[in-house]
């Protein structure tokens, strides 16, 4: 047995009973290295700039692949945004052009950063355009959490039909105690025709392709890719200031992991 193959097999022994069993694990990160492997993750760099200027949001971070802003603790995936005024580094880490998948279940075990400004997330993209520029190929944002509005955590799809840029994006919410405290596990289950999101096993939210007419509604059926980083600032994350004082902030990611459902 390889060694992938070994850990997910020690994964799958110790991790928590799904729903039911017929998903299987078929990937995860539980950040035990030294060291963030690389084969498994990008490291983005830079502050989006020339093709999508500060993220398309107005965000104030440049990210970075400095220790400071992206490291492993202990076992914990560290990405820290730093800084004050509009001068802020953070980190960004993807597994685009490594890993992607069609429908699963996709699950972190992760606490939350704290203070007005910060905007951490655990989101997807698609691996490639297959209907054309963002939104129109989708986008699943697992979790986002807005440091002014502590401990109230979100789902959403974005499409061409709908998304925040139009007002008709579709998501749901729920207050989790003690987020920024204590670790918890967030997940979406996606599959060929729906997506419900859950937090430590709650569901909080679904929609569902009924409810569409298909494409532009939902384009939400070809591989994506993860996505975990830091913000601060922006238009959501920033829109009530970026409290310089709460700096540097540690959003702390115990582990990622993957299931699909079986044959």
């Amino acid at each position: 047995m390889n060694r992938t193959a070994l850990c997910l097999a020690t994964l799958l022994a110790s991790s928590p009973v799904m729903a039911d069993d017929s998903w299987q694990l078929v990937w995860a990160d539980e950040f035990d290295g030294a060291a963030l492997n690389t084969g498994d993750w990008r490291i983005i760099e830079g502050n989006g700039c020339p093709q999508n200027c500060y993220f398309g949001n107005n965000e104030l971070q440049t990210y970075t692949k400095a220790s400071e802003n992206l490291r492993i603790e202990n076992g914990v995936l560290v990405i820290e945004a730093k800084g004050a005024g509009k001068d802020f580094t953070s980190a960004k880490i993807t597994t685009q052009n490594r890993e992607g998948w069609t429908y699963g279940r996709f699950t972190m075990r992760a606490k939350l950063p704290k203070g007005r400004g910060t905007w951490p997330a655990f989101w997807m993209m698609p691996d490639k355009a297959s209907y054309g520029p963002w939104p129109k190929s989708g986008e699943i944002d697992l979790m986002e959490h807005v440091g002014y509005d502590e401990g109230r955590v979100h789902g959403t799809i974005h499409t061409e039909a709908y998304n925040h840029r139009i007002g008709t994006q579709k998501g749901g919410n729920m207050v989790v105690e003690y987020a920024t405290e204590d670790f918890h596990e967030y997940s979406a289950e996606w599959t060929e025709t729906d997506i419900r999101w859950y937090i430590d096993g709650r569901e909080y939210y679904s929609v569902t392709k009924a409810d569409s007419d298909g494409h532009p509604e939902w384009p939400l059926d070809h591989p994506f890719h993860l996505i975990l980083n830091l913000a601060v600032g922006g238009d959501w994350g920033g829109s009530q200031g970026v409290d310089d004082t709460a700096f540097p902030v540690r959003y702390e990611i115990d582990w990622v992991r993957v299931w699909q459902k079986k044959d």
